[in-house]
């Protein structure tokens, strides 16, 4: 019976959820399975994986065939690593101890790229969101500045016609002159 080791899934439309499962090559994707060895779910940035280690490794060198992305996600874990240093041991390249310290030695050095990437990507973040801030308010400035210059222009324009009105206004005469500059020109009319 081939053994397969495969993601199952879960989670709903457009939102994947994997379990990571030991199961017979033969049985569907979603079927029966023999083991459930951790967990992996991509829609989280990064992705989280929650892997039984002890369990996959023992599947493993009991001749488990991993899929593609499950093989990627024992690597990302250093399962693989992990079954190639067990795999030195037995053939007399180095000792169990030396083994086991280039293997803590990779893990850390794991760990530090991945903080160091999460670090990264929160840095990206910031500074994205503070690009966008700086040119939020560089725009809302400029509306400021524009609604500022059409009142100063209405202002002005609203100043200018009091100035003209009061310009092209007659100097208001009075009731005898009125009546005399009409009387002049009934004459000329009449004329």
């Amino acid at each position: 019976m081939p053994v397969k080791m495969r993601l199952q899934r879960f989670g709903k439309k457009r939102s994947p959820f994997y379990h990571i499962v030991i199961a017979d090559g033969r049985a569907p994707r979603d079927g029966k399975f023999i083991k459930k060895i951790g967990t992996y779910n991509p829609t989280k940035v990064p992705a989280q994986i929650e892997l039984d280690f002890d369990a996959a490794l023992k599947w493993l060198q009991n001749g488990a065939q991993p899929t593609d992305t499950v093989k990627a996600i024992l690597s990302y874990k250093g399962v693989l690593y992990k079954k190639h240093l067990l795999g030195g041991v037995k053939k007399g390249a180095f000792s169990e101890e030396e083994a086991e310290k280039r293997f803590q030695a990779w893990l850390q050095d794991k760990e530090n790229r991945i903080a160091l990437k999460e670090q990264t990507v929160k840095d990206t973040e910031k500074g994205k969101m503070d690009q966008i801030l700086e040119s939020e308010t560089k725009i809302k400035e400029a509306r400021a500045a524009e609604i500022a210059k059409r009142k100063l222009a209405e202002s002005d324009a609203a100043k200018a016609e009091i100035e003209k009105a009061s310009d092209n206004a007659e100097p208001e005469k009075d009731d005898n002159q009125a009546n005399d500059d009409t009387a002049a020109e009934e004459q000329k009319t009449e004329a």
